[in-house]
């Protein structure tokens, strides 16, 4: 098993030619998937629904489907549930991935196929360790261990052979065993299906252990680091594990934990690797050092559709391939891929900030935005501000909800409301909220016009939550884990309604 390490390290470095045709190829990748994909459509019953067939053109695929949403392809869902075939892939779909979702108040139920775990799922991740190989050729990565965070398995839909669990699950459910010798913790611990529980048997089964790699959403890892500076009853993460070299991460913006994370590792040597993997797929990475601007994965199954928003959360149903976008412009992002989602309008939007190569971040949830009086708030206006006014002040956080207050007759002016569940809480509250608002305006100039003379919108109001709240949160809808998040803004006021009594309990 000694070989094993030098043997991956050139694998990987082998696959180098990958990330330059991705860099330097995208369009026909692309040309070449779409074709794919509708092959594998043909005799479904969602291509029968909508008259397509094999070898069909992009115009006729657009002019025939609209675009979709989890309530659209949910019947079809349903039916794949249920153990019918042929329903959106003319393959066997043996999974689902369960996801909370943050577009839904539901859980929804993602295919997941043997095609895309393989031509996507696993084959992105090896293109993510190629990139990291060709980024940093002198790394430790592989002689030692990963510690990953994975969700669970439930139990089996009553007459059906189809599996239900968290993507990451799956994804372990069904990797060759030669990627145990990558892992820290066994198979039965990632899998566990008690999150308290799997916590602590995580920091206990690797405290010991040389990890050299993490990857996993930040607000979970952070939890499971604390358990092992606990347990450890060490100061910082390197004095526990000193080879530790980096960490991906994905799920949500890691902007927000970079404070709590330089406590843990002060010393600035650790590389923070920023992915965009879903429950619906794995669509890109950062690929630079010095940015965490993320190359657009155009060859791993998966055919892209931007729809440009004039406002957010109003989508123009104009959807145009990769080849169309613009640089600095925002789009929701539509999907097509090896599991029969057909232009599936995802949830998230994006903005290119490079089109040679298609790089591009995330800028917040077609879905989760506050425009309730027109001041246009997105995610990524909120994360800057608030990482902005902690780094500001000395305070860091690990999570927060923020929601409107609406007009009522006895108020004349409307606000933000804030719940924030601070690390290190500001010393001086009216000042930091002055300080966040100050930002948000310099960052948003529809937030700004709603605030100058508080015209329409006051000073916002946060409330600090104690520690754990947002975890208790989770945990009283089940959803503790796993890809599951707290979600950032709402746009009504359901989810601060059932968090404020949390708070003053």
């Amino acid at each position: 098993m000694q070989l094993i390490p030098p043997l991956l390290r050139s694998y990987f470095l082998l696959r180098k030619q990958r990330i330059e045709n991705t860099r330097k190829n995208p369009i026909p990748q692309q040309h070449q998937w779409f074709n794919y994909l509708t092959k594998h459509g043909n005799g479904t019953l969602f291509f029968q629904d909508f008259d397509l067939y094999d070898q069909i053109s992009y115009q006729t695929f657009t002019d025939n489907v609209p675009l979709q949403n989890y309530n659209s392809l949910f019947p079809y869902i349903e039916k794949i549930i249920k153990g019918d075939a042929n329903i959106l892939w003319n393959m066997p779909i043996k999974w689902m991935a369960k996801s909370s979702g943050t577009t839904e108040t539901k859980s929804k139920f993602i295919p997941v196929s043997r095609e895309s775990l393989w031509i996507n799922n696993y084959r992105c991740a090896q293109d993510t360790l190629t990139c990291y190989s060709l980024l940093f050729p002198k790394n430790k990565f592989f002689s030692g261990k990963s510690l990953a965070l994975g969700g669970c398995f439930e139990e089996k839909a009553e007459n059906t052979a189809i599996r239900v669990g968290d993507v990451s699950a799956i994804l372990l459910g069904n990797i060759p065993q030669i990627g145990d010798f990558l892992k820290a913790s066994n198979r039965k611990i990632l899998l566990h299906d008690n999150w308290n529980e799997k916590l602590s048997m995580l920091a206990q089964s690797t405290v010991n252990q040389n990890v050299t790699s993490l990857s996993g959403v930040p607000s979970w890892m952070l939890l499971v680091l604390r358990e092992v500076l606990k347990i450890s009853g060490k100061e910082h993460i390197k004095d526990v594990w000193p080879n530790l070299e980096i960490f991906m991460h994905g799920g949500v913006s890691f902007a927000p934990y970079k404070e709590e994370y330089k406590k843990m590792i002060p010393d600035g040597s650790i590389f923070y690797m920023n992915m965009y993997n879903a429950s619906e797929g794995f669509f890109g990475f950062q690929d630079q050092r010095d940015s965490d601007d993320m190359l657009l994965l155009t060859d791993c199954g998966v055919f892209y559709e931007f729809i440009p928003i004039d406002e957010v959360g109003v989508i123009n149903n104009n959807a145009i391939p990769l080849e169309g976008v613009k640089i600095g412009q925002n789009y929701a992002m539509a999907i097509t891929t090896p599991a029969g989602l057909w232009r599936y309008i995802i949830g998230d939007t994006v903005q290119f900030t490079s089109t040679s190569p298609y790089r591009f971040k995330i800028t917040g949830r077609t879905m989760h935005y506050i425009n309730a009086f027109g001041e246009e708030l997105i995610i990524d206006n909120a994360d800057n501000a608030l990482y902005w006014a902690c780094e500001q002040t000395g305070a860091s956080f690990t999570d927060y909800t923020v929601a409107p207050v609406f007009l009522e007759k006895d108020k004349s002016k409307a606000c933000h409301e804030w719940v924030i569940e601070f690390a290190s809480p500001p010393a001086d509250l009216p000042h930091f909220t002055k300080l966040l608002d100050d930002k948000l305006q310099s960052l948003n100039s529809d937030y700004e016009t709603k605030r100058t003379g508080e015209l329409i919108l006051n000073m916002p109001t946060i409330h600090i939550a104690p520690q754990g709240t947002f975890m208790k949160w989770l945990d009283s809808r089940g959803h503790l884990g796993g890809q599951h998040k707290v979600p950032r803004l709402q746009n009504d006021r359901k989810i601060m309604e059932e968090i404020l009594p949390m708070v003053y309990f």
